[in-house]
């Protein structure tokens, strides 16, 4: 028997923050590819701590639903699942971007735990980043005299913060797609305030990588990009600010094919996921808008 297991950091104060890994782990589980999916919450119930004591499977895929590496993927999941041995380096990740997975025994329950990076930085994020685009224009071709800014929360705290947005722009710039690609972040230069100010296109998507909606994307971005001057009164897509058109597409993370990216994670330690990922990447696929046909 394999199990899947999805940690994600969830929020006392935003209801909403856990709605993105219970809807994943659904996609997930409807495949039919794990045995069980669980979900588990460093903010919310059910506990990380609690998470392996869930499971009757013998192997254990376990893959956080967070952006970036760091402090919660490299000491808080690591010590609260007890995995005996743990070490950031076998990760074999010295960049902040790749780490891979590597598996350990669990204190306290006889079971082989596969603990893998973050789904953030996973090469298949970039496609949910572009899925996103897609959705948000109902435009499942979007590119072409478009610009495309991904934006993070960045903070000096944590240098790989940061390194997540600028990898996925520099490999969304490299498909050659959109006109222009840009990683702008809340809190560092580039600042997505000056969101028009990095981009000529006359049509503009951003699509802010976080996990989901929240304080940030539904309150801070909004009204510093200028698509409102008071969030409560909501903002149009597109809005049009300085003379372009701003696709404000929300985080990341509630994009439906971000369930692709958890699959592939816990394929690549090892997992037996059939056809899931063929499953998921047709089931999530962006129809054309009526405006379209």
């Amino acid at each position: 028997m394999q199990a899947l297991v999805i940690v994600a950091h969830g929020s006392h104060l935003n209801p909403g923050s856990s709605e993105p890994t219970f809807e994943h782990a659904d996609t997930i589980r409807a495949t039919g590819a794990f045995d069980e999916v669980r979900e588990a919450f460093w903010k919310e119930e059910p506990h990380f701590r609690e998470a392996l004591r869930t499971v009757a499977a013998d192997e254990v895929y376990v893959v956080p639903l967070f952006i970036s590496e760091g402090y919660f993927t490299e000491e808080v999941i690591p010590r609260e699942l007890r995995l005996e041995g743990w070490d950031v380096e076998d990760w074999e990740s010295g960049d902040g971007v790749s780490a891979s997975h590597a598996t350990y025994a669990a204190a306290d329950v006889e079971k082989d735990v596969h603990y893998v990076g973050p789904a953030g930085t996973h090469d298949a994020m970039s496609d949910v980043i572009v899925r996103r685009a897609e959705s948000v224009t109902g435009d499942p071709d979007v590119g072409d005299g478009f610009g495309l800014a991904v934006v993070g929360h960045g903070t000096k705290r944590n240098e790989h913060s940061a390194r997540a947005i600028e990898y996925h722009a520099d490999r969304i710039d490299e498909m050659g797609r959109f006109d222009e690609v840009q990683a702008l972040f809340m809190d560092e230069e580039p600042e997505v305030d000056d969101v028009t100010d990095y981009f000529e296109s006359d049509d503009v998507v951003v699509v802010p990588l976080f996990v989901a909606d929240g304080y940030h994307t539904q309150e801070d971005i909004p009204e510093d990009m200028g698509l409102t001057e008071d969030y409560r009164d909501g903002w149009e897509t597109p809005a049009t600010v300085d003379g372009q058109r701003i696709w404000y597409a929300g985080a990341v993370g509630t994009e439906p094919l971000m369930a692709d990216v958890l699959l592939e994670r816990a394929a690549d330690a090892g997992a037996d996921v059939g056809d899931a990922v063929e499953q998921v990447r047709e089931q999530t696929r962006v129809s054309p808008s009526p405006a379209d046909d």
